[in-house]
């Protein structure tokens, strides 16, 4: 069976080389051209992978209706990708600003009733602002508007009537804080997935001599929230997200997954905390408080990673599918599947095959002016394991 489904997930031309007894099958799995998935994915994340890649592996390995899974879901690709194909989507991730960007996209609210809910918002009363040292991003008065809104925002979850519409608002928000075009709230700054620290900011406004310019913060939101659903939006009401250690997610029942695709955070590669700080703050969430993981060493990495297997494992039905993917760190020196394959000793979890997708753009790499296959991560490495019986 393994053979045959190999061949079927083999794309023409890949390569198949035999390294400890597990294929390892080189070429292009899907598409490395930009803005080929449901435009509902356009939002940022660090370290995050192309929709096309959990697609991938849903469309071959599922059938509707079926649970799939991401323990470490980041912006919700998989969950979102689930639910566009017909699955069952399940998510968690330890950070709770993955579940406020998730959510809210997987329930989408109308556009006039999104347009509706942004002429309610009092923006007229948002007139004083607390955080000065955030004027290294902003206008004074878009800066009110940003504090405003958060306020406005908080106040209504706390009284319990935050909706759908708000939670949608609060999401596009978060993504629009800073960026590097007039599309964003900020002056020009770092891509939306990595906010630097004030100090840093000042000097990019220095070096570049530039002022935070004012801009209309609803008729940001109005325009992302029409690029978002422009494809349509998507009504997932069985979804179940999470916010749990990816080694112990009680509530998801043993063996009530088919396939889970993921991707965990790499060594000490991304700083998640410090790259959403100021996400974080708009959420009302405390940055250095989060527990995420950052393996400091192979060692600690491979027995985070053998834990997270051990829970894959118990949820995941027999026969059913996991997708574990580590991109490419260190320049491609360190090879971290070989760690996933070790850190699966001892459990019911066979390597069917090391599927390595290479590409010849990634957006990330082009944007830092990155040659691509020289540095940054410019391949997927996914560790396909089948649950055994």
């Amino acid at each position: 069976m393994s053979t045959a489904l190999l061949q079927q997930l083999a794309p023409p031309g890949a390569e198949t080389t035999l390294d400890g007894g597990v294929p390892r099958i080189t070429g292009e799995f899907w598409t490395a051209r930009q803005r080929q998935a449901m435009r509902l994915h356009e939002v940022s994340y660090r370290a995050c992978f192309k929709p096309q890649l959990p697609a991938f592996f849903i469309e071959r390995l599922t059938k509707p209706g079926e649970a799939v899974y991401d323990p470490f879901m980041g912006r919700g690709t998989t969950p979102i990708e689930a639910a566009r194909l017909g699955r069952t989507p399940l998510g968690n991730d330890i950070n709770p600003l993955s579940r406020l960007l998730c959510a809210p996209r997987l329930n989408t609210p109308a556009l006039p009733d999104i347009q509706k809910r942004l002429a309610k918002i009092p923006w007229d009363d948002f007139q004083d602002f607390e955080r000065k040292d955030l004027l290294a991003f902003y206008h004074p008065r878009t800066l009110a508007a940003i504090e405003g809104l958060r306020r406005w925002l908080m106040q209504r979850e706390k009284g319990g009537t935050l909706d759908d519409i708000d939670a949608w608002i609060r999401m596009v928000a978060i993504n629009r804080l800073t960026g590097h075009s007039a599309g964003f709230f900020s002056v020009y700054t770092l891509p939306p997935n990595q906010a630097v620290s004030v100090e840093s900011q000042r000097k990019i406004n220095a070096r570049r001599a530039q002022t935070p310019p004012l801009r209309d913060v609803p008729a940001l939101i109005w325009k992302k929230s029409r690029v978002l659903l422009a494809d349509g939006g998507i009504q997932a009401k069985n979804a179940r997200l999470f916010t749990c250690p990816a080694g112990s997610t009680p509530d998801i029942a043993d063996g009530s997954v088919a396939l889970t695709v993921t991707s965990p955070p790499f060594l000490d590669v991304v700083q998640y905390a410090a790259d959403n700080w100021l996400r974080c703050w708009f959420a009302g969430l405390d940055a250095e408080a989060l527990a995420i993981t950052q393996s400091r060493s192979v060692d600690e990495w491979q027995a985070f990673t053998h834990r997270t297997l051990a829970e894959l494992a118990r949820l995941t039905r027999a026969g059913g599918f996991v997708a574990y993917e580590v991109g490419e760190v260190r320049r491609g020196a360190l090879r971290l599947e070989e760690s996933v394959l070790a850190a699966a000793a001892g459990l019911p979890l066979r390597p069917l095959a090391v599927l390595i997708n290479r590409q010849h753009f990634t957006k990330t790499a082009h944007c830092w002016g990155v040659a691509n296959n020289a540095s940054g991560t410019n391949s997927n490495r996914i560790v396909l394991f089948q649950r055994q019986g």
